[in-house]
């Protein structure tokens, strides 16, 4: 293989008029980091002038070069320029002088079309924009060019929605308009389907109402949090889809009211205010997980104790606080096992057989009875809002690495391109 070949291999260069010597590398220091140089010469004959558009003929004549400093990507992980003396020609017809193009960077700038693919490319990484304008040796505004350049908004098919949806909402801008924005996917695969600026009920529905009613029709079931509005929007819009109540919601939502519980009472009772608060875990753990064999010294305790000895010497200490356990308990395994018929008796029967439970997990009991139907549903499918939740830590993630976003459209493409929903505009040597 040549010493050109190898040049034009190694530096990804397509453009055939474009020559080295001898003397094509250098090291050189530029804005203080150790970068390689490589020199490059231009040259073809035009077929006609940028200016007037005149035909080449022998009214052109040579007007010697200019000297063009052009970001490569790395090479070996230093930063790479290409010094490119492009040829100028004067046109007589016109009396007007033009450089020489070339494919592998746009005209009037200065960064390759591969650094700007390379950029663009790993725009779907989770990395800050900040931490991808060093990797390539561009600036934060050229990545945010480059992004908005190469992709384009994601938009939705109003003709078309899966059979099973998930709902839920994630904090994104401060210049949003409303203060969670909304997201919903396909239950089945997990692929984002869109993402609503404002999750409040009168913008879920002119949103909606954009997709026919052949397509609203069509969903069998959509699985929700504890949101109120989504059921009046499902219950409008959606006349065929059963609702399922997510049964993460629903647990954590008593494990938080036995955890506040818990928490009051040991405040209370500064005799075990180090037992209560060293071993909240044990209290919130499902009780079949409980370790009853393996006796063993523990901290606050002088005896011998297992797992379920220090949850029942906590019991004790409240009745409130066991009954509210105890109810938490019957809850959790009803919802976890699929057993309506629990579920159903355990509610049923809440005076009768925990009559002390706390105010808050009264509280949270008058959520379950109100969402009951939704919660039965969940026992008899196997859908879940996990698929979306995990599309909401990686979005916290995106957010986090970047320390936040202001624009609400730009924070939303990046959303869509991390997760391969972004489209890309055709041809890749767009300016930017």
């Amino acid at each position: 293989m040549s010493q050109y070949n190898c040049i034009v291999k190694v530096l990804n260069l397509k453009d055939e008029n474009i020559s080295f010597n001898e003397n094509f590398y250098s090291e050189e220091i530029i804005k203080g980091v150790r970068s390689q140089i490589y020199y490059g010469t231009l040259t073809y004959q035009p077929q006609y002038c940028y200016s007037c558009g005149c035909v080449f003929d022998n009214q052109f004549e040579k007007h010697g070069f200019k000297t063009s400093t052009i970001t490569l990507p790395k090479v070996s992980n230093m930063n790479a320029y290409l010094k490119l003396r492009k040829q100028r020609y004067k046109c007589h017809h016109c009396n007007s002088t033009f450089t020489l193009k070339t494919s592998i960077v746009n005209q009037h700038c200065y960064i390759s079309n591969n650094t700007k693919v390379a950029v663009a490319l790993a725009a779907s990484n989770k990395i800050s924009e900040c931490d991808l304008a060093k990797e390539h040796n561009v600036s934060h505004s050229t990545v945010n060019r480059v992004i908005n350049s190469f992709y384009e908004v994601h938009k939705p098919n109003y003709n078309y929605l899966p059979e099973q949806l998930c709902f839920d909402e994630f904090k994104s801008v401060k210049s949003s308009v409303g203060a969670m924005s909304f997201l919903f996917c396909d239950a089945h695969n997990g692929s984002i389907i869109d993402i609503v600026e404002d999750r409040r009920l009168n913008s879920l529905i002119k949103y909606f109402q954009r997709y026919t009613k052949k397509a609203r029709r069509s969903v069998k079931l959509i699985v929700i949090d504890m949101y109120k509005p989504y059921i009046q929007l499902i219950k409008m819009l959606f006349p065929n889809a059963k609702i399922v109540m997510d049964k993460f919601h629903i647990i954590q939502l008593i494990s938080r009211s036995l955890n506040k519980t818990r928490v009051r009472i040991m405040n209370q009772d500064k005799k075990n205010y180090n037992k209560f608060k060293r071993y909240w875990k044990l209290i919130l753990k499902d009780r079949a997980k409980l370790d009853i064999k393996n006796y063993r010294k523990v901290y606050c305790f002088k005896q011998m104790m297992c797992e379920e000895d220090i949850v029942n010497y906590l019991l004790d200490q409240s009745k409130e606080l066991r009954d509210t356990y105890e109810l938490y308990q019957d809850l959790l395994h009803s919802i976890k096992n699929k057993n309506p018929e629990l579920f159903t008796t355990t509610l049923d029967q809440i005076e009768q057989e925990y009559p002390n439970i706390s105010a808050y997990m009264k509280t949270s009991v008058k959520s379950i009875r109100k969402n009951k139907s939704y919660i039965l549903n969940l026992m008899s499918t196997n859908y879940t809002n996990g698929v979306i939740e995990g599309i909401n830590n990686k979005i916290k993630v995106i957010k986090r690495i970047a320390f936040g976003y202001r624009s609400y459209h730009h924070f939303k493409l990046r959303i869509l391109i991390s997760h391969g929903m972004g489209i890309m505009k055709k041809g890749l040597s767009h300016s930017a």
